[in-house]
């Protein structure tokens, strides 16, 4: 298939990933607000953990479900765009709960909403973006919009709007952006020219975890994905509470997470591309040392731990990797958004699920804090060894043949 021109390509990747930050803030929000929420609805750190369970695993069933279907039926847009109305939507409903239970299914039904926008968008990106510039597509596509705003802004705004106004209208303020994006995609992104697969042509999973580079493309993103919504449920709380902070200096911590995944949005794929996955795969992880080590040991003004964030929050920069990028170099590409699916649907439900609801019962169990920071050092050395398993895909590096000469046996409809 011919690709689209450099504009096009150039504004869809940035209005998908503008459009998967909007919705990220939404999904951010409730870890922001938290320190507002808890004591309001009066939650224990285990009804916390369970929250972020909650929205984790309707988000990894939609990716791997609805990602698969958007692939079965060559429709791609109309998905996006009733995602971005829906999670809207469910933004208010959480501004509106008047307990545990109302706010688990608020989240519960917000994570059905969006766990397949990325899957999806990144289908699109495979079918519009020239292949020798798929990594850093891709990284920019899932990093930057969402890193800029739902980790860079949201802390800084929701911490200035729950002062303001309080936490209930600063979900209905989170919820406005998302119709306006979904108006947006609907003119301005074009449907790609493909046909509906054919009866019986589709990748299960099983098939897909025949491939090596699936299997560690999956734990790792358990891994890593765990890291990060265990960092984000627990840290806001911690730098207040363990540390001492005041909530402002807690959010610009916060905040510098979001501005360094950003930058890495554009650096990390980039340097993929050229040196290729593996090397990258391997070494990035073990920056997640800095932070937990960090918050633990360290003693001081909130500034002396902005260089240990920083830096630390660099592994951000190789979830395309492993969700999309590797996938959709191992697999034939008509597969992508099914691919993608089961390594963001099986992380968030393996690791987005389990991990937040364990480091809170590690809190209330032992009495101390420092049960999910452990957890978090345990996670990121764990995702840098699996690293040294993968198979090299990037274009111009790998020794095996490209996915689309190696067709895949159809699989019998289920």
């Amino acid at each position: 298939m011919q690709k689209m021109s450099a504009r096009y390509q150039i504004t869809l990747v940035l209005l998908l990933s503008i459009n998967f930050g909007v919705l990220f803030f939404d999904r951010q929000a409730l870890n922001f607000l938290m320190p507002f929420v808890k004591p309001d609805l009066k939650l224990s750190d285990t009804q916390q953990g369970m929250l972020s369970s909650a929205l984790s695993l309707t988000w990894a069933i939609s990716g791997i479900f609805i990602g698969a279907w958007s692939d079965r039926v060559g429709k791609k847009k109309i998905f996006i765009v009733f995602a971005g109305i829906a999670f809207s939507l469910c933004s208010v409903l959480s501004g509106v709960a008047t307990g545990f239970l109302m706010l688990l299914g608020a989240r519960l039904l917000m994570g059905f909403t969006e766990g397949a926008v990325m899957p999806i968008s990144h289908s699109l990106v495979a079918e519009e973006v020239s292949p020798e510039h798929r990594g850093l597509a891709m990284g920019v596509n899932q990093n930057l919009g969402s890193n800029f705003l739902g980790s860079t802004l949201a802390p800084l705004i929701l911490t200035a709007l729950a002062m303001a106004v309080g936490w209930r209208s600063s979900f209905f303020i989170a919820g406005a952006p998302g119709l306006i994006f979904a108006v947006l995609i609907w003119f301005f992104v074009k449907e790609p020219e493909k046909k509906p697969q054919a009866a019986g042509d589709r990748l299960t999973m099983a098939q897909a975890l025949k491939h090596k580079n699936m299997v560690l493309c999956v734990l790792i993103s358990i891994l890593l994905v765990s890291y990060l919504v265990v960092t984000w449920a627990f840290m806001p709380t911690y730098l207040i509470n363990t540390k001492g902070m005041s909530a402002t200096a807690g959010s610009w911590l916060m905040a510098s997470l979001g501005i360094s995944a950003t930058i890495g949005a554009f650096v990390t794929p980039a340097i993929s591309d050229k040196v290729g996955r593996r090397p990258v795969m391997i070494l990035i992880p073990f920056l997640g040392l800095l932070i937990p080590f960090s918050v633990m040991y360290l003693t001081g003004t909130p500034w002396l731990f902005l260089p240990f964030f920083f830096f630390g929050w660099a592994l951000n920069g190789i979830f395309p990797l492993f969700m999309a990028t590797i996938p959709s170099e191992t697999l034939p590409a008509r597969y992508v958004a099914t691919a993608t699916g089961i390594s963001m649907g099986l992380g968030e439900v393996l690791g987005g699920v389990l991990s937040p609801t364990i480091a809170g019962w590690a809190n209330d169990t032992f009495h101390t804090a420092n049960g999910a920071m452990w957890i978090l050092v345990g996670l990121a050395v764990a995702a840098g060894f699996l690293g040294l398993g993968l198979d090299e895909t990037a274009p111009g590096k790998r020794t095996t043949p490209a996915p689309d000469a190696v067709e895949l046996q159809p699989s019998p409809a289920v």
